[in-house]
Parts: structure tokens; C-alpha cells; sequence
């Protein structure tokens, strides 16, 4: 490793410890604006596979979005939001799956 590479490395790594120790403000902030899909889903009492039906994407998803490897984006994060703010509004609709699949549903 070139000496300037490590003498940046080295200045980053003592910049953190400053910030961490609250002697500095931090040059920038990220701050996710994310629902906590796993309380969401628990809060709706299903199982991840069911979540996933219920909202119309993959299990996959839900569980990377549990995980904080995945976030939200465009309609997911509206039912997201809605399923928080008013669960009820979830109770006895059949998943999205039998909707796309052209399934016969019963809807309440």
C-alpha cells in the first residue's frame, strides 16, 4: 500500500474515533426513512410467506427488507405504510397471489 493511501486510511480512522468520542460533528449524516417491516408483519399476525402473498412480492424480499439489506420503494412502501397506520384494513383479504393468478377470491 502506497504511503498516502495509508496516511488517508489512517486519518479516516482517527477522524471516526474523534466523531465517535463526540469531539467533531459528523460531515454528513444518512438516516434511512424505513418502516420496520418485520413489526408491520407482526403486528398483522402473518408469517413472512403470507406477508409476501398478502402485498404482492417475494419472500425473498420481505426477508431483505427485515434484514436491512433492501428498502421499501414506491407501492410496497404505501401498503407498508398503510398496514401500520391501519391493519384493520388487511384483515380476511385473500393474498395477491390468487388475485394475479386469476384464482377465484372472496373478498369481505
Amino acid at each position: 500500500m502506497k504511503n498516502d493511501v495509508f496516511n488517508d486510511l489512517l486519518e479516516s480512522v482517527r477522524e471516526a474515533g474523534r466523531i465517535q468520542r463526540g469531539e467533531v460533528a459528523p460531515s454528513r449524516r444518512f438516516v434511512r426513512d424505513s418502516h420496520d417491516v418485520r413489526h408491520v408483519r407482526e403486528t398483522l399476525g402473518v408469517s413472512q410467506l403470507s406477508f409476501a402473498r398478502l402485498i404482492g412480492v417475494s419472500v425473498n424480499t420481505v426477508q431483505n427488507w427485515e434484514q436491512g439489506r433492501r428498502t421499501p420503494t414506491g407501492p410496497a412502501r404505501v401498503l407498508l405504510y398503510i398496514a401500520e397506520h391501519n391493519p384493520s384494513v388487511f384483515a380476511g383479504l385473500p393474498d395477491a397471489s390468487a388475485i394475479c393468478e386469476g384464482r377465484a377470491v372472496a373478498v369481505p
